[in-house]
């Protein structure tokens, strides 16, 4: 008869009927799921920083905002998909310059019931064109549709949320970094 193997056999050298027969252990290397780790930290980091958009900070009224003149403003709300209220702010604004507005900024302030500020929001200018299968106008880039010289067109302002403190007067608008051709 053959000797029992070493898996069978008990501390005090008996023999083992039923042995279990598991896989043996053996200290688990850490070292590629840290390394795997530190790389997926490494770039989510670098598309966190590098990835977003840096925002456009405009410092004060732009030179040629004089020469736009603000002929109406109408201020107008609607809900969207999810129930919140958007607020609109169409202005009909016309060009006395001798240049095209392409693009830019306007810095809306909105006060409470006693003239203090409660909100402000740097907005872009989008502007107000016909939609290309008919219905409502829809906004666009100003770039879609330039302001000329002498020309008056409406342009849209979206915010997506105002303070409940406004007193629903229009906001004061300020031009702010304007792109000219």
């Amino acid at each position: 008869m053959s000797e029992p193997s070493e898996n069978t056999k008990q501390e005090h050298g008996q023999p083992v009927l039923f042995a279990s027969h598991g896989p043996i252990k053996e200290p688990r290397n850490w070292t590629p799921l840290l390394v795997g780790f530190a790389l997926v930290v490494v770039v989510l980091a670098t598309i966190t920083i590098f990835g977003r958009s840096k925002p456009q900070t405009v410092q004060g009224p732009d030179p040629y905002a004089a020469n736009l003149v603000v002929e109406q403003a109408r201020l107008s709300q609607a809900d969207n998909f999810v129930g919140a209220t958007v607020t609109y702010i169409d202005l009909t604004v016309r060009n006395t310059g001798q240049r095209t507005v392409t693009g830019g900024m306007v810095k809306a302030t909105f006060r409470d019931t006693l003239g203090q500020a409660v909100q402000t929001d740097t907005l872009p200018l989008r502007a107000l064109v016909k939609h290309a299968l008919g219905g409502e106008d829809e906004s666009a880039e100003l770039m879609v549709a330039p302001l000329a010289p002498g020309q008056t067109r409406t342009l849209r302002l979206t915010v997506e949320h105002i303070s409940s403190e406004w007193n629903q007067a229009q906001p004061e608008l300020e031009f702010r970094g304007l792109t000219l051709k």
